[in-house]
């Protein structure tokens, strides 16, 4: 990458950081503990996938930070088991730019993103849950209810809702990007 397309880069990246810093702070919540549902709270963590890995992994750890700083504990690690499925959805369009051009693949894709969203927050919960450390009204509601369905299948759903939302911004900024990116959309041209 050329000095000027990485400074560019890193720019868009550092406005994605604030985005996901932000956004927690001034966009509609459901908060059911142990779960926080926050409209559009990933977009700035999945644009920056369809950037590069190394978007990526920036945006997620500084917003990881910005929920460690103004969140519950357990929320914070939820946020830095993003870095799974981020990393792996980062290199899978970084190998297969493509995989946004169609419904055919951008729909599985962002499933398989979903679901081990889940799975990792699931499992963060799960630890919290099993060592004592959830709150009363967890072990009242019990693990299957308030692990299992309010974290891992709520995840998935909220996650890929994100997803479709940050596609939809994303194809428009498209052809506006003048820096190499991983996730490439197709723009119809007016003939």
């Amino acid at each position: 990458m050329k000095k000027k397309d990485a400074v560019v880069s890193m720019c868009i990246s550092a406005l994605l950081c604030a985005l996901g810093i932000i956004i927690p702070m001034f966009m509609p919540k459901i908060w059911i503990p142990p779960m926080s549902f926050t409209l559009a709270s990933h977009v700035p963590i999945f644009i920056a996938m369809f950037i590069s890995p190394a978007s990526a992994i920036m945006v997620t750890v500084v917003t990881s930070i910005g929920f460690a700083l103004s969140m519950p504990l357990v929320v914070a690690l939820r946020a830095a088991s993003h870095l799974v499925f981020v990393l792996v959805g980062a290199f899978l369009l970084k190998k297969s730019g493509s995989i946004l051009q169609s419904m055919r693949t951008a729909v599985p894709f962002g499933l398989l993103m979903a679901v081990l969203h889940g799975v990792c927050e699931a499992i963060v919960v799960t630890a919290f849950y099993y060592t004592g450390n959830g709150s009363e009204s967890w072990y009242e509601s019990g693990y299957v209810m308030t692990v299992l369905l309010l974290v891992g299948l709520g995840t998935v759903v909220h996650s890929f809702v994100d997803f479709a939302i940050a596609a939809a911004v994303w194809k428009p900024l498209c052809p506006m990007l003048r820096i190499p990116v991983s996730a490439k959309m197709r723009v119809r041209t007016a003939s």
